[in-house]
């Protein structure tokens, strides 16, 4: 409930400011925060580290200060991303929260990396570490300050779609784990004189390595380029399979430049009767639609569709039933006759997904060919094979 009031309490004082760019400023504020809250628990936990003389609560300091890099780095990526468009940059400058978010990931493995060196020492030469109840009260309220930071960054990045604020949400929350690693281990060997320091500091660094190279990787994925959120596909397909003016739609293409910046492109399927006014009024209004509803730049390729001739109605619901029986997977479109040519040729794009179906092309072509001949007639089977569409 505090948390969302922050939020909204920012909000109306941006909106007061009249600023264009909320997203930008919610995600520069919560980097200010992250650094504020971060700074603080990275010098209280040294102090403590150096009274109790713990290994693990020093490396738990040393991962808050490798936070505080992170909250720099969330705010200057922040601040990149959130640059217009210009020159030599037509598609924006988002995608550099994606390098920021990776730098942050790296940071997170080199903090991980001097933790596991320390904590190889202190196994090799254990010391005796001197806890008390302040100490144990200190870690516990740094243990309540990180879910609360966790929990903001999550609410703002699930607000802002923001992959960096994300990672720092998952980040607090491994430092939650962390922190109680330590408490506990600082309680029983307080309790029992046991020197299981060195051992828990080894655990938490190997912890923080494993997560900081799942980071990474999420964030190489999406500067290489990952299939879009099925959820963002159905949002698509359920506005296109509304449209009443269309006959169907395929080969979707979608291209992001960031969380907030997407393109995509389509073919539509239209009525081959409808002059060049009709069909760009259609197009108009879809790629209106998808802009205002959905926040992607559209462009659509109209394909006609001759709807009238019987021929090519038979010939069109045969080659659907041919290819279904090979495989119901398999899918099909642009499907068109030539009869100016003897033998006449039938054209059509086949999506085939090589996890459902892993023949090679020539052999489908062969026996699609084989049914064509038999159920359709004389016809010459010309077929474009689809990989990378989403639809």
């Amino acid at each position: 409930m505090m948390i969302q009031s922050l939020i909204n309490y920012f909000e109306k004082k941006q909106q007061e400011k009249k600023t264009t760019n909320l997203h930008i400023a919610l995600g520069v504020f919560a980097g200010k925060i992250g650094f504020f809250l971060n700074i603080l628990l990275f010098i209280i936990k040294l102090i403590i580290g150096f009274i109790s003389g713990s290994v693990s609560i020093m490396a738990d300091a040393m991962n808050n200060l490798s936070d505080t890099v992170s909250s720099i780095l969330t705010l200057v990526g922040f601040y990149i991303s959130g640059k217009p468009a210009d020159q030599n940059h037509p598609y924006g400058h988002e995608r550099f929260e994606y390098i920021s978010g990776m730098l942050v990931s790296i940071s997170i493995i080199v903090v991980g990396f001097r933790f596991l060196t320390s904590s190889i020492e202190r196994i090799k030469t254990p010391q005796a570490v001197h806890i008390n109840s302040t100490i144990i009260f200190i870690l516990l309220f740094s243990i309540l300050i990180k879910v609360w930071q966790g929990v903001f960054y999550k609410k703002i990045a699930e607000k802002i779609h923001s992959e960096t604020l994300i990672a720092s949400s998952k980040d607090s929350i491994y430092d939650v784990y962390i922190t109680i690693s330590v408490l506990i281990s600082a309680s029983i060997q307080w309790l029992t004189r046991l020197e299981i320091d060195g051992y828990v500091s080894f655990l938490i660094a190997c912890y923080i390595i494993v997560n900081g190279i799942l980071l990474i990787r999420g964030f190489i994925n999406e500067l290489i380029g990952m299939r879009p959120n099925q959820k963002e596909i159905d949002k698509m397909k359920k506005y296109l399979a509304s449209v009443p003016s269309i006959v169907g739609y395929h080969d979707l293409l979608i291209h992001q430049y960031g969380p907030r910046k997407t393109f995509a492109s389509v073919h539509i399927e239209i009525d081959d009767r409808l002059n060049l006014n009709e069909a760009h009024e259609i197009v108009d209004q879809i790629e209106q639609q998808f802009k205002d509803e959905l926040a992607v730049d559209l462009v659509c390729h109209i394909d006609p569709v001759n709807l009238h001739d019987t021929q090519q109605q038979f010939v069109r619901k045969e080659i659907r039933r041919i290819v279904q029986e090979i495989h119901p997977e398999l899918k099909i479109h642009d499907i068109r006759l030539d009869i100016h040519e003897k033998p006449a040729k039938i054209l059509f794009d086949l999506v085939l997904p090589a996890t459902v179906y892993p023949v090679t092309e020539e052999e489908l072509t062969k026996k699609i060919q084989q049914k064509v001949n038999v159920r359709i007639g004389d016809y010459s089977v010309i077929i474009t094979f689809d990989h990378t569409y989403l639809l």
